[in-house]
């Protein structure tokens, strides 16, 4: 098989995405938790108008999901440990020859912070048995949110991810390079130095890509922007910016950038935010956007998104998410359309 990951313009099938569970990251007041599902629900049915939604739910989260989430989208019962679908998800590409769809399947093992993650571990091969589509193993520690592609063979990657000795002990540009070729279908990756600041805390991921530049479409690269000195990203973003201008994609292309400036809130109670319009979702005909409770920044943001893409912009509060240590972008996994017998969940996935 020669697979290929499709740009996230491309059309989907479904957008996957995993109920939040009680622990740690749900936080420690019963006011937080109740935030963290009704910020995930508000996700899922932003979604739902422009295409179908799965939900993996824990058992133990059963009857609060079935009551929280739309009759239309189908639940799946799985145990998780977290709720980071991007992540610990398949990583869907297509045999362009066949049209026959598949998933990468990653090894996880919670961005390399030792944590319990077994459960999640299980989910994208899970998945995959699911929808009766190839798995793609993989020996790269990789998740999601570290990855982002062109659909033309480039793929942006960060320094700090997929060469983190606490992921890939062994790893060397090459070798991660010949090994996303062989399961994402990429010619030329675009490694940039490192992530956002806020990123390298307790929850953080060490620097996933995207949090910080995504294709619009194939030469055209939106990037985070921080503009205000007094906060640390103000410092990080220049050698972000030289990489990516440095660079050429598959088709020998340099890129044309697209600033997406930060909001104007610099901190939360737990230090300088890593609040980054760039962490959106895009679905069939329409863009799910971060807000931010910052009307200026978050019009600004939509305008651009709405140039850059040419679609509806919908815009959901992402401050819940961000507090957990992710953004939209980072608890939905597309699946791309195929062909019609391909990849097709039943309607009693429940």
């Amino acid at each position: 098989m020669a697979w290929r990951m499709p740009a996230e313009t491309d059309p989907h099938e479904r957008i996957w995405m995993a109920f939040p569970r009680e622990g740690e990251v749900m936080g420690d007041s019963s006011a937080a938790r109740e935030s963290t599902y009704a910020a995930w629900t508000a996700v899922a049915h932003a979604i739902l108008p422009f295409e179908p939604v799965t939900m993996v739910v824990d058992p133990t989260e059963r009857e609060r999901a079935r009551r929280m989430l739309s009759a239309e989208i189908d639940i799946i019962e799985a145990p998780l440990n977290d709720f980071w679908m991007r992540d610990f998800g398949p990583t869907f590409v297509i045999d362009d020859e066949t049209g026959e769809l598949g998933g990468v399947d990653w090894i996880f093992n919670a961005w390399g912070q030792g944590a319990d993650c077994a459960d999640d571990a299980l989910i994208a091969a899970r998945i995959l048995d699911e929808l009766g589509v190839a798995r793609v193993p993989s020996l790269l520690v990789n998740e999601g949110g570290g990855i982002h592609v062109d659909g033309e063979g480039t793929v942006l990657v960060t320094e700090t991810v997929q060469l983190d000795p606490d992921r890939n002990p062994w790893a060397t540009k090459e070798r991660v390079e010949a090994e996303l070729a062989r399961t994402i279908g990429t010619t030329t990756a675009i490694w940039l130095p490192r992530g956002l600041t806020r990123d390298y805390d307790e929850l953080g991921t060490r620097g996933h890509v995207d949090i910080v530049a995504t294709f619009a479409s194939p030469g055209r690269v939106l990037v985070h922007a921080q503009h205000d000195p007094e906060h640390p990203d103000h410092a990080v973003m220049p050698a972000i910016y030289d990489a990516l201008r440095d660079a050429t994609d598959a088709r020998g292309r340099r890129l044309e950038l697209i600033e997406l400036p930060a909001p104007a809130q610099l901190r939360d109670e737990e230090g300088f935010v890593d609040y980054s319009y760039v962490n959106h979702l895009v679905v069939n005909g329409g863009i799910i956007a971060c807000g931010f409770d910052d009307p200026v920044a978050d019009a600004r943001a939509r305008e651009a998104l709405a140039e850059a893409y040419g679609r509806e912009i919908v815009t959901v509060d992402a401050r819940e998410i961000f507090a957990r240590g992710g953004g939209i972008h980072c608890i939905t996994q597309q699946q791309p359309a195929g062909p019609a017998s391909s990849g097709t969940l039943a309607k009693d996935g429940a």
